[in-house]
This record gives C-alpha cells, structure tokens and sequence, in this order.
C-alpha cells in the first residue's frame, strides 16, 4: 500500500475496507453523461479543425498545410524508393519518423495530404480513448480527457498538419501501459523514441526495469531492422549540427530584443524553421544547450534523491522531463505544445498528481501559441513589439510551468533532507514499492 503523502491523504492512514470503500471511492467518468458530453465537445472541435486543414475554412495567418503537402509528401516520394532523404536539410529526424510519413500510403484512395489528416485525426481519437480509460477506477478522474479534448484545440490547424500527434498518441499508450504492463510500456517507449526523440525521455520516470530492458531492446532491434533497410537511416544524428536559433525558442528572444539594439543579424528559413543567423547566434546556441545539460543533472539528481513513486510519479515524472527540455531547447516549434498537453493530460487522470498548475499553464501556453504561429507569425519574424510581447508570455508561461512541474515533482517524491541512495538500493526499493 502506498503511504499517506503518496495517495494525497494526511494524517494517520484509513483502513477501508468492505462497503465503506465502496462509498468512499471517488466517482469517475463512467457514468453515460459525462463522456457523451466531452465526445460532443472533442467532435465539434475536430471537426473545427479538419475543415481548417482542408480549407474549407481558412484560418488566421500563413497556410500550416504545406508542411504535408510538400515536405511530407516529398520524403514519402523518396523513401517509396528504399532510401532515406539524406540530402533533403529539413530531414532531421530518426528512421521510425518514416513510418509516419509513409502511413497515408494505407489509404490509396485519398490523395497524400487528405490521408495524413485522416491519420492524424485518428490519432487524436486514439489518445481520447486512453485517456477516458486511465481516467476510470478508484483514485482516478475525467481531467486528462477534458484537457485533452479542451487544450489540444487551442494550437489551431497546426495540431493535423505535423505527425506530432502520432507521436504523442505513441507516448500516452506508454504511459497508460506503464502500471500493469512494464515491458508493453518499455516496447512503445522505445518505438517511440524512433519516432521523433523525445519519448525516450519518459524512462525518467520509469520505476521497473523490465520497462528500461525493454525500451532499450525494441530501440536497438527497430534501429537495426532501418539500419539495415535502407541507407541513411542515422543521418539525422548530424544534420542539425549548423542550425542557428529558432525565433521561437527562449534563445531566440534575446536575439529579438538585440535586433532593436543595433544587432546586425537576421532572421531567414533555416533547416525547415526560421532561424536567427549572423553574430553571437553559435553563443546563445551554446547556451541552450548548456541549460539543456543543467536540466538534465537535475533529472539525474531527483532521479537519485527519489524515494517516494506512486501512481502518478511516472507521468508526472514524464511531463516535468519533457517540460524541461522543451523549454531549454534551440527549438521551440509550436507542435512540440502537443507533446506537453498529452503527457500533462496523462498526469491529470491521476487524483494524486500534483501536475494541475503546470498542466493550466500549458494550456495557457497554448493559446498563446497559436496567436504566435500561425496568426501573427509575421509579427514574430519581424521582432515588432507585438511579436516579441507573444513570445515573451508564451516563453514566460513554459518557463513558469517548467519551475513549478520540478518544484512539484521534487516535493512529492524526495522526503526532507534524504540522503542521495545507492543507485543499485534505489533501483531495488523502487521496483518493490511499484509492486506491492
């Protein structure tokens, strides 16, 4: 049984048992009401987005569509022929991302961007589904499928026009999986690690190692089965080597206040983004990633100070890891938001997660996304004070959620003045704590 600080209880544990626990049980979204309610709401808000994606309403701002129809489109053209698109500078992703992009080949009777629209809306569908699932039982609640079906809208069009979706919908059936079925969740953790990076963060907050073993054997078998399939598989692991800073990063917006100083430099379509190039820009990179390096000595050091993991911890673990570097990346692109509101809706179908101010601020940070991109992108480019003030609360917003998502974590896990543990003693109280 996990103990009273763990299950959100205080003072002296209660034994209820029988009848009693029955009544005591919180009450879920089980009742026919409220998912009918929140499909009602997730079908008019998709159904919003699908008609911005296939122009059927135009939305504020620069087409987010192209992205699919031309640059998906293109590396789907290329890989049909076994290769990699190597030499295409805006491929700058790992092998498992061409199974994403060459999916809308299952459906041969669209044409290439409607089926990848299809296949991301189906995704979003998937990611409902589970979370209305992990919201059900004793100690769980309807809040992760509400911010899902609510935050996810807040980023516009932009949510179907990039496969970030399939990626999260990847990450959240990690995570669900992740209490009963350990290995299951390592299996999805290290496909979808293939897939874009950044679920490989989720072993953060893994407490068994048979996940760990078995993120680490899917990684390593998929990453040779693409080795072996077809050349160029890896080529992604250098390509971003001269990529300047993204306007939209919090990098960027040191660059942004500088142009009104006198700083030469200037903003052109980078690697697929567009990125500052011109004086100091290697430093602020530089920067970045040196804060990035900062964020993760301090997952390390939670990770070794950890004593106290209930059942929310690993998502909770999961969202504060990916917060983190998020905000400290060179690239800040406004799909990365969908990340951050799947992993935050995960956390929120527990009670007991202390995530909710983090997940709000998210949210908040959403909205402001999409004013940023794609409704007054030019503003952005430009530097004008509109475009750096939306950076600013955006940035602002990811900063804040980032502090209070570790603060949060690190409280609800390391107990006042514990001492760092052997790792191998840690290793073995966490995995019997995740049993019992």
């Amino acid at each position: 049984m996990w103990p009273s600080h763990v299950s959100g209880r205080t003072g002296a544990q209660v034994d209820i048992t029988g009848a009693e626990r029955v009544a005591h049980r919180p009450a879920g979204p089980a009742g026919p009401h409220a998912p009918a309610g929140l499909l009602a709401v997730w079908s008019v808000t998709r159904l919003l987005l699908l008609l911005c994606v296939f122009e059927v309403w135009t939305f504020p701002g620069p087409d987010v569509t192209g992205d699919v129809s031309v640059i998906y489109q293109g590396w789907f053209d290329v890989l049909r022929t076994g290769t990699f698109p190597g030499a295409d500078v805006t491929w700058q992703y790992p092998p498992g991302a061409a199974l994403a992009i060459l999916a809308p080949g299952l459906l041969p009777f669209l044409d290439y961007a409607s089926a990848f629209f299809v296949l991301a809306f189906l995704a979003d569908l998937v990611v409902l589904m589970l979370l209305l699932r992990a919201g059900t039982g004793a100690d769980r609640g309807p809040r992760g499928a509400r911010l899902w079906v609510a935050g996810l809208p807040l980023l516009g069009p932009t949510v179907y026009a990039r496969y970030d979706v399939m990626v999260t919908a990847v990450a959240v059936a990690a995570l669900v999986a992740g209490a009963r079925h350990p290995r299951v969740a390592g299996v999805l953790i290290g496909f979808g690690a293939l897939l874009k990076v950044w679920p490989a963060l989720l072993l953060a907050g893994a407490v068994r190692r048979r996940t760990w073993g078995a993120a680490a054997a899917c990684t390593a078998v998929l990453a040779g089965v693409c080795a072996l399939a077809a050349p160029g598989a890896f080529a992604f692991l250098t390509s971003q080597r001269d990529r300047g800073t993204e306007v939209e990063s919090l990098g960027g917006l040191v660059l942004h206040v500088a142009r009104h100083t006198g700083w030469d430099g200037q903003v052109l379509l980078h690697y697929g983004s567009m990125e500052f190039l011109g004086p100091y820009v290697r430093e602020v990179s530089i920067a970045a990633q040196v804060l990035t390096a900062l964020a993760f000595g301090w997952l390390l050091l939670w990770r070794l100070r950890a004593r106290r993991f209930g059942p929310a911890a690993p998502a909770d673990a999961a969202f504060t890891a990916v917060l983190l570097f998020t905000v400290t990346s060179r690239v800040i692109s406004p799909q990365y938001l969908v990340w951050l509101v799947g992993l935050a809706a995960v956390c929120l179908c527990f009670r007991a997660s202390r995530m909710l101010p983090a997940a709000l601020l998210v949210t908040a940070a959403s909205l402001v996304t999409v004013l940023e991109f794609p409704v007054w992108f030019a503003h952005v480019v430009a530097s004008d004070p509109l475009g750096v003030a939306l950076l600013f609360l955006r940035n602002g917003l990811l900063m804040a959620a980032a502090v209070v998502a570790a603060v949060r974590l690190w409280r609800s896990t390391v107990p006042d003045g514990a001492p760092a543990p052997v790792p191998g003693q840690a290793a073995r109280t966490r995995e019997t704590s995740a049993s019992s």
